[in-house]
């Protein structure tokens, strides 16, 4: 299983980012999805879930109407399209595949950084 991440960067508030997430070494389309990100000094937290097919997605309170998760299961890639950012936003963000529950995961990738700051 391989996950690369792509897409963060600086960013100032209220600005827009697209994360994209590289999917390889399993049936992509037969697993639902996730956004995971962890802000400096804090723990792991689940930020969004896609499943399978691309038709049922949650998400966290704090990113609704903001962030939107979708999926290209032709391309094996998940995506994450971030808007009206915030500075609380700023953390590293994993893409991870889902097992058990809708916010748990068993693999994640490297990770990408997302800063928001002015």
């Amino acid at each position: 299983v391989q996950l690369v991440e792509s897409g963060g960067g600086l960013v100032q508030p209220g600005g827009s980012l697209r994360l994209s997430c590289a999917a390889s070494g399993f049936t992509f389309s037969s697993y639902y999805m996730m956004w995971v990100r962890q802000a400096p000094g804090k723990g792991l937290e689940w930020v969004s879930v896609i499943g399978s097919s691309g038709a049922i997605t949650y998400y966290t309170d704090s990113v609704k109407g903001r962030f939107t998760i979708s999926r290209d299961n032709a391309k094996n890639t998940l995506y994450l399209q971030m808007n009206s950012l915030k500075p609380e936003d700023t953390a590293l963000y994993y893409c991870a595949r889902g097992i058990g529950s809708t916010r748990d995961h068993d693999y994640r990738g490297q990770g990408t950084q997302v800063t928001v700051s002015s």
